[in-house]
C-alpha cells in the first residue's frame, strides 16, 4: 500500500453507541498490478471502538490459510496500543473503497507494514487529543497503554471507550508527526496470536467457500470440455432433465478469448464451453453428470500429448536457441580453455496442479439485475470486473462476499469459477452453489508450467565456476512466454559468474498456465542448486563451501534485481551451524543436503537429513531451515506454520506430475497427483536472522529450497542425482 499522507485518512466521524471510524485512502499508484484498477477510491473503515472499549478492527484481505486475518490487525492494535484481548477482527466485504484487496505473492506484509500501523498510530493519537482537551493539559503530557489515556501527573486515565465519542471530533493527524513505536516496545508484533477462525477449523464449524448455504439455494456442476477451446456438439440433456433432482440442465456456449493461446491470457478467465445441470442437491447435479453423453468438438489442441512435447524439446535442445535472455563475458572461449572442467546436465520438470485440499466453489445469485457472490477468490476485485465484462452489467451491481478458502496456492488467482457460478445462476434464475469435483480441480487448472534446462558450465583448476550456459526449453509463442513459465536473466547465479549466458526457446501450449506458490522458483531453485551441486563436486569442494564462494563473487551493492549476497551467505551459515552440517558422523545411505534460493523478497536457506534404503525409498530424517525476511517477524506462530507448511508442500511437488494425451489431463485424483503423508513428515526446525530490512511475506520463499535439499542429500547417500521430476521416475519415492 502507498504512502499514507493527511489528505488520504478519512476524517472521523461518530458512531451511534459513542464509536469511532478510521480509514484511509489507497493510492492507485500503491496497487499491484492484479487486473483493471478503480477509478477512484473511497475511504474504508479499519478501525471501530464502541463505548464499552471494544476496538474492532477490519482485515481487509482475503484469507486462504496464510494468517492475514490475524496478522493485518495486529499491525494496526499494536499501533494502536490496544491489548489484544479487547480486539475483535472483523473481514472486509469486497468494495473499491479497500484499495486492492489481494492475497498472493507473499505481499501482504511489505505492503501493509507501514500502512496498517499508521492508521493505529493516528487513532492513538486523536484518542489522546479527546483526553487532553477533557482534563485540560498537553497532549505531551499524556500517554497510552492497553486501551487507555494516562496523566501521570494528575493520576488521571479514561478508557478508549470513554473517550470514543469525543476523540471522533479530533482533527487527523498529519502522518509526517506520527512517532511510530520501536521495536523493543513492540506488544503485539512479535508475540504469537491465534488465528481468529482456529476454534472453528478444528470444531469444524462451516466457514468455508465450501460450507456457504444461502435461502432457496440449488447445487450445480459444470462438465467442461476436457480440452481446451473445444465446444459441445450434441449431448442427451432431454434424457437428464428427466432423472430425480435435477432442475436444469443446458449448453453453456463458452465465450471465446481473444487468444488462442489460453494461458497467454493475463485478463483470462473467459468462460469454457460445457455442460451445467442445477439440482436439488450435488449429490443428484453430479450422479446426473454420471449419466451424460456429451460428443464435442476438441479442437484444435487434441493432439497435444506429453510425449511428444518431450521429444520436441529435445530436438529444440540441439539447435540454435530462439532467444538470448542475458549473456556476459565468453563462455564459449571458456568451455574451450585446457584448465576448465565441463559439467552437463539436462533436467526435466513436468506440469502440476495446485490441488488445494478444498476444490474451487462459488455461490451465486442473480435477481433482478444484480449479482451476489460469495467466493473463496484470492483475486475478489479482479473478479468482479471480470464478471461485469462477462455477464455485461456495471460492478456496482456486483456484491462479492470474501469467505475463508480452504487454501488457495495461487489457484485462486483465477477466477474461472466464479464466471461459471455467475453465469449458471443468472441462466436458471436462482441461487446456485457451484462445486468443482476433485476431478474437476485436478483437471481444469492453471498448471505450473513443466520445462526443460540444458545446462553446462566450467569449473577452473582452484575450483571456481568461470562458466554458465543454459538453454531453457519451455512454452510460449514468439517472445511471449506461458504464464509463470519464463526464465529471468537476474536470476542466481546470473551475475555471480563472469562468463554467463541464459537462452531459450519456446513451444506452443494449449493448456492453462499459472502461478503456483513460489511461481517459477519452486522448480528453478532446485534446477540451479542440484547443478551447482554438481559442480561443487567437480570442483571437489564441499557443498557449503562451493556455495558461499560462489556468493562471495557478488555484484555491486545495489545492484537491481540482484539478491543481496550477504544476507543469503548469513542464512546459509546459521543453516549449515544449526544443523551440524560436516560435524556429525552418519550412517551408511545417510546423509544431508543443502539448498538456497531468493524469492519473493525472502532469502532462505534448508538442509535436509534423509535416509535412503536399497529400494530407493527415501526418509527425510529431519529439515532445518534459516530465513531472513527483514527486521520483524511480526506472528512467530503463524511464520513458523507457514514456513513449515512450505516444506511439506515441497516435499509434495517431488512426486506430482501433469501430463497430456491427445489434449486432456491423464491425471484425475490425489491417487495419481499424491501429496506427502503425515508419516512422510520430518521434524522441521526453523530458525530467523532478523536483518536491518524492512519486514517482508513468508507465504512464497521458504518452500522453493527443500527440492534441492532433498535432491543433493539423496545423491550423498546414493551417487544417484535426481534430474526428472517426479522423482518416482527414476524410482524414488518417500518412505
Amino acid at each position: 500500500m502507498a504512502k499514507i499522507n493527511r489528505r488520504s485518512f478519512l476524517q472521523v466521524s461518530a458512531l451511534a453507541g459513542g464509536g469511532f471510524l478510521l480509514g484511509l485512502y489507497s493510492s492507485k499508484a500503491a496497487a499491484l498490478a492484479q487486473g483493471p484498477q478503480p477509478a477512484a477510491l473511497a475511504p474504508t473503515d479499519f478501525v471501530s471502538i464502541a463505548s464499552n472499549g471494544v476496538v474492532s478492527i477490519t482485515a481487509r484481505n482475503p484469507e486462504t490459510g496464510q494468517h492475514s486475518l490475524n496478522m493485518l490487525p495486529m499491525l494496526v492494535a499494536e499501533e494502536l496500543d490496544v491489548d489484544w484481548k479487547q480486539v475483535k477482527i472483523v473481514r472486509a466485504g469486497v468494495d473499491a473503497k479497500y484499495g486492492i484487496q489481494f492475497t498472493g505473492g507473499s505481499t501482504a506484509t511489505p505492503n501493509n507494514w507501514d500502512a496498517m500501523r499508521q492508521v493505529g498510530g493516528a487513532a492513538r493519537q486523536m484518542l489522546i487529543a479527546a483526553a487532553a482537551q477533557t482534563w485540560g493539559v498537553t497532549v505531551g503530557e499524556c500517554s497510552t497503554t492497553a486501551g487507555s489515556v494516562h496523566h501521570k501527573a494528575s493520576n488521571r486515565s479514561a478508557s478508549y471507550g470513554e473517550l470514543a465519542a469525543k476523540a471522533a471530533q479530533m482533527p487527523v493527524p498529519d502522518f509526517k508527526t506520527l512517532k511510530l513505536k520501536a521495536a523493543k516496545d513492540y506488544k503485539i508484533i512479535g508475540t504469537t496470536t491465534n488465528d481468529v477462525e482456529n476454534k472453528d477449523i478444528v470444531t469444524g464449524k462451516p466457514i468455508f467457500g465450501i460450507d456457504v448455504t444461502v435461502p432457496g439455494m440449488l447445487y450445480a456442476v459444470f462438465h467442461k470440455t476436457p480440452v481446451p477451446g473445444g465446444k459441445v456438439v450434441s449431448a442427451n440433456l432431454d434424457a437428464i432433465k428427466q432423472l430425480k433432482g435435477v432442475r436444469h440442465a443446458f449448453v453453456v456456449e463458452g465465450k471465446p478469448r481473444p487468444s488462442n493461446f489460453p494461458n497467454y491470457l493475463n485478463d483470462d478467465p473467459g468462460l469454457e464451453a460445457g455442460i451445467a445441470i442445477v439440482a436439488d442437491s450435488w449429490w443428484a447435479a453430479n450422479s446426473a453428470r454420471e449419466k451424460l453423453d456429451v460428443k464435442w468438438d476438441e479442437g484444435k489442441w487434441a493432439a497435444q500429448n506429453s510425449a511428444d512435447i518431450a521429444k520436441k524439446a529435445d530436438e529444440l535442445s540441439k539447435q540454435t536457441p530462439m532467444r538470448t535472455l542475458r549473456k556476459d563475458g565468453d563462455v564459449e572461449a571458456v568451455f574451450k580453455r585446457s584448465d576448465v572442467k565441463v559439467v552437463e546436465s539436462q533436467y526435466v520438470f513436468p506440469f502440476i496442479a495446485h490441488a488445494p485440499l478444498e476444490p474451487q466453489n462459488c455461490t451465486a445469485h442473480f435477481k433482478d439485475g444484480k449479482l451476489e457472490l460469495w467466493s473463496t477468490s484470492q483475486t475478489p476485485q479482479t473478479g468482479r470486473t471480470i464478471l461485469s465484462r462477462l455477464l455485461g452489467m456495471p460492478e456496482k451491481d456486483i456484491t462479492i462476499h470474501m469467505v475463508r478458502g480452504g487454501g488457495g496456492f495461487g489457484r485462486r488467482l483465477y477466477n474461472d469459477y466464479m464466471c461459471e457460478a455467475a453465469w449458471i445462476s443468472k441462466q436458471v434464475g436462482a441461487p446456485v452453489k457451484l462445486l468443482w469435483a476433485r476431478e474437476d480441480d485436478l483437471q481444469h487448472d492453471y498448471y505450473r508450467s513443466g520445462g526443460f534446462q540444458y545446462l553446462k558450465a566450467a569449473v577452473d583448476a582452484s575450483g571456481k565456476l568461470v562458466g554458465w550456459h543454459n538453454h531453457f526449453v519451455g512454452y510460449g509463442e514468439g517472445e511471449t512466454f506461458a504464464h509463470s513459465a519464463q526464465v529471468d536473466g537476474n536470476e542466481f547465479p546470473s551475475r555471480f559468474v563472469p562468463n554467463f549466458v541464459l537462452q531459450a526457446s519456446v513451444m506452443p501450449l494449449g493448456i492453462k498456465t499459472g502461478a503456483l506458490r513460489a511461481p517459477r522458483s519452486n522448480v528453478y531453485a532446485w534446477v540451479y542448486q542440484s547443478f551447482i551441486d554438481e559442480l561443487a563436486q567437480a570442483a571437489g569442494k564441499d557443498p557449503v563451501q562451493f556455495r558461499l564462494e560462489l556468493l562471495s563473487n557478488a555484484p555491486p551493492a545495489g545492484t537491481q534485481g540482484v539478491m543481496n549476497a550477504q544476507r543469503m551467505m548469513d542464512v546459509v551459515k546459521l543453516v549449515a551451524e544449526k544443523s551440524g552440517w560436516g560435524k556429525r558422523q552418519l550412517p551408511k545411505g545417510t546423509a544431508m543436503g543443502i539448498g538456497f534460493h531468493y524469492s519473493h523478497r525472502g532469502y532462505f536457506a534448508e538442509v535436509a537429513e534423509v535416509t535412503v534404503s536399497a529400494n530407493k525409498k527415501i526418509k527425510v530424517n529431519k529439515v532445518w531451515v534459516a530465513g531472513d525476511i527483514g527486521s520483524q517477524v511480526i506472528n512467530p506462530g503463524a511464520s513458523e506454520n507457514l514456513t513449515q507448511g512450505a516444506v511439506v508442500d515441497g516435499m509434495s511437488e517431488m512426486l506430482q506430475e501433469i501430463t497430456l494425451k491427445n489434449g486432456r489431463v491423464v491425471q484425475s485424483n490425489y491417487h495419481q497427483h499424491p501429496l506427502v503423508k503425515m508419516s512422510q513428515t520430518p521434524p522441521i526446525e526453523v530458525h530467523w536472522i532478523k536483518s536491518n530490512n524492512p519486514p517482508t511475506g513468508l507465504g512464497e520463499p521458504a518452500l522453493p529450497p527443500i527440492l534441492p535439499a532433498i535432491a543433493n542429500a539423496v545423491f550423498s547417500a546414493t551417487g544417484e542425482r535426481i534430474r526428472t521430476m517426479p522423482m518416482t521416475k527414476q524410482g524414488f519415492s518417500f518412505a
